[in-house]
């Protein structure tokens, strides 16, 4: 049995994190919260989401794990408007899925759960790290992919910087110490990403107060970063492009 309820915020952003990797994903929800781990087709990206039951409104929950669609989600979501209640329901007997937003009823068909095992999460030690509010590292990726498609993320102990260079053009966007939250980097650190991966996140982090990023010189990167006034918790990992992996 499930049956949960949430704002429309809530939803959307669960959904459109999760879609800026999946199509598909199976929620397993528990006594506590929503536990979500999924991987791309190709396994450059991946995102760990845990998000606690406070968040929601209400939270009526045996333990299930549900594989559901993200673009019919989000294709729903959007019907919802600022402040509406979105409700999910799950029925063991009918293995019918039901969301509900006002006057509209969504029923859904849920997926295989067999053909969607979540993905063991890395343990990484990760030697730098820099926290830098979500508007401005989003802004920063945005005038990045104006140029190229492969971004040099790099730090020093005392800045961070975006930089790409195209063909004819290049852009650059420094930051200094006193305009980060705080920065964590022993020795200079350079590594370079896909934006292809990395843009469709900006629009999640527009939003956030602080986002926390750590990597290393071709180590992949990890991005952490809170929402629901800390009752949800996203980590995105996305491999680096090594020199010649083109």
């Amino acid at each position: 049995m499930l049956n949960v309820t949430a704002r429309q915020e809530l939803m959307r952003t669960i959904v459109e994190t999760l879609g800026v990797v999946v199509e598909e994903a199976r929620l397993d929800f528990g006594e506590d919260g929503l536990s979500v781990r999924v991987v791309d087709p190709s396994h450059v990206a991946m995102i760990k989401m845990d998000v606690d039951s406070a968040a929601f409104d209400t939270w009526e929950v045996d333990e299930t794990k549900l594989g559901l669609e993200m673009r019919k989600l989000k294709d729903i979501l959007s019907l919802a408007g600022p402040g509406d209640m979105v409700e999910l329901a799950y029925n063991d007997e009918s293995g019918q899925a039901t969301v509900n937003i006002g006057r509209i009823d969504l029923n859904l068909r849920p997926l295989d759960n067999t053909t969607l095992s979540p993905p063991n999460v890395p343990s990484l030690e990760l030697p730098c790290g820099v926290t830098i509010t979500g508007s401005d590292l989003g802004q920063a990726l945005r005038a990045a992919r104006q140029v190229g498609d492969l971004v040099n993320l790099s730090l020093t102990a005392d800045t961070f910087a975006v930089n790409v260079n195209g063909s004819t053009d290049s852009v650059h966007v420094e930051f200094s110490k006193d305009e980060l939250v705080a920065i964590d980097c022993s020795s200079p650190a350079r590594s370079q990403y896909s934006l292809t991966y990395l843009i469709p996140m900006t629009k999640i982090m527009q939003g956030i107060e602080n986002v926390n990023l750590r990597f290393g010189e071709n180590f992949p990167l990890r991005i952490t970063f809170d929402f629901a006034d800390g009752a949800g918790h996203v980590e995105y990992f996305l491999a680096p492009r090594v020199e010649g992996d083109f």
